[in-house]
């Protein structure tokens, strides 16, 4: 070591003098964020180290606290996966315990509502039958329940009592082929028998082709069969098709929907209407405005319809009814006789209706030459049969019809009388002697 140290005393010299300049330069020069050199390069080599050190001082930790110090970690897993499941156990304990609360409620709002004396029941048991359509409840003989004594829910009918023990009762249910209950839609108002198919449907029988029944409508207790009280909802109609002579109607009975729990027997029975059907109250409709009247329209009235002018022809385009007519003939008469309808005096003289009102607002009679020169005139046809012989063998003119008081509102001219024909003798214009009628006397009537 000697050796060399003295072999290369000059150079070691040298070097040891270079350093010592770069250091006191680093020192001395800062960069352009005004850090020294010196501290830079100083950061730049001890991270490393320092990240390493730190490292290696963070996984011989962890090794200690996940090895060593959590010894007791599975146990601490068993005893917390326990309690969970006790927690899980007693939520659905509560679960349970809030929904037989619920139904207990809807049973008791069920019955305060309903006339007929009920007794609660419980569900303890199923028949052990092929079809399994019969279950026990746990109210017997003792609490009033005798055999044939109907069993519901606030849905719907259940069943009725098959059997009565002292402590408990057997239960047909309403989808036993055995059953069979007096049913009649809410809808038409159509009567029928419900009974069983063995699974979950029920099926309506004798019920007419040619009664009207719609899916979707409800039956519900008739009272027919003198066991369920009228009133009680049995189901909904899923299908409906026609046969002969009696049409296939299948119901979902609506007792059983939500599962059987809890049950009410039907001690004393009082009979109720079968609810109405709950229609939709339609919403506010949205009504135009009445559109502005043209030019050649006239004033428009209350009820919608323009009003006829004096003159009545040019304004009549838009006149709907015959009321609108008549009313404002009769306003037009009321007017030029300056009469107001409802407030004339006891005694006072009525308007009179059969004059004609003309175009300038004057009254003249009917059939002046006033009325029949502003009203069409119209001429009644001339037929052999309009004219009627007089006694003695004239020919007089046919009536006139008073037409004052036609519907279409404008009054129409009286047709002026004809000329009366000259007197000629009977025997010109009397019809051949075979045809005429003759009287008891064997001649022919004046």
């Amino acid at each position: 070591m000697d050796t060399l140290l003295s072999r290369y005393r000059n150079v070691t010299v040298l070097l040891l003098v270079i350093f010592a300049q770069l250091i006191l330069l680093a020192y001395q020069v800062k960069n352009d964020k005004d850090v020294r050199l010196i501290r830079l390069w100083a950061v730049t080599a001890v991270t490393p180290l320092a990240r390493g050190i730190e490292g290696a001082r963070g996984g011989t930790a962890g090794l200690f606290q996940n090895y060593f110090l959590l010894r007791d970690a599975r146990a601490e897993n068993e005893r917390i996966k326990s309690e969970l499941g006790r927690l899980k156990l007693e939520n659905q304990f509560l679960k349970t315990e809030l929904a037989t609360a619920d139904r207990a409620k809807a049973l008791s709002a069920f019955v305060a509502h309903t006339p007929s004396k009920m007794l609660a029941a419980r569900i303890i048991g199923t028949s052990t039958g092929a079809s399994g359509s019969a279950v026990f409840v746990d109210r017997g003989s003792i609490s009033g329940v005798e055999k044939g004594m109907a069993v519901v829910t606030p849905d719907g009918i259940v069943g009725k009592v098959l059997a009565s023990y002292p402590t408990a009762s057997q239960v047909l249910l309403v989808t036993d082929p055995s059953f069979a209950a007096g049913v009649i839609s809410q809808k038409n108002h159509v009567r029928g028998v419900l009974k069983g198919l063995g699974h979950g449907n029920c099926r309506v029988d004798y019920v007419q082709t040619e009664e009207k029944v719609d899916s979707g409508e409800w039956f519900y207790t008739s009272g027919d069969d003198r066991i369920f009280p009228k009133g009680m909802p049995a189901g909904q109609v899923t299908s409906t098709h026609p046969a002969n002579p009696y049409k296939e109607i299948t119901v979902d009975p609506s007792g059983l929907a939500s599962g059987l729990e809890e049950v009410l027997i039907i001690l004393e029975s009082v009979h109720q209407e079968v609810p109405d059907i709950k229609t939709v109250t339609a919403g506010p409709m949205y009504v135009a405005p009445v559109p502005p009247p043209g030019p050649g329209d006239g004033p428009v009235m209350a009820g919608g319809s323009p009003a006829m002018g004096a003159a009545g022809a040019g304004n009549t385009a838009r006149i709907e009814t015959d009321a609108d007519r008549i009313h404002q003939r009769y306003k037009e008469i009321g007017e030029a006789e300056n009469h107001k309808f409802g407030e004339g005096p006891p005694g006072s003289k009525p308007p009179d209706f059969n004059v004609q009102v003309t175009a300038d607002g004057r009254v003249v009679p009917p059939g002046s030459s006033a009325a029949q020169k502003d009203a069409p005139a119209t001429a009644p046809p001339k037929s052999a049969e309009s004219a009627t012989q007089k006694p003695g063998g004239a020919l007089a003119a046919p009536p006139v019809p008073n037409t004052s008081r036609q519907t279409g509102g404008t009054p129409t001219a009286k047709p002026k009388p004809q000329n009366p024909p000259r007197s000629v003798p009977p025997a010109l214009h009397s019809p051949a002697p075979q045809s005429q009628p003759k009287t008891a006397g064997g001649s022919p009537p004046r």
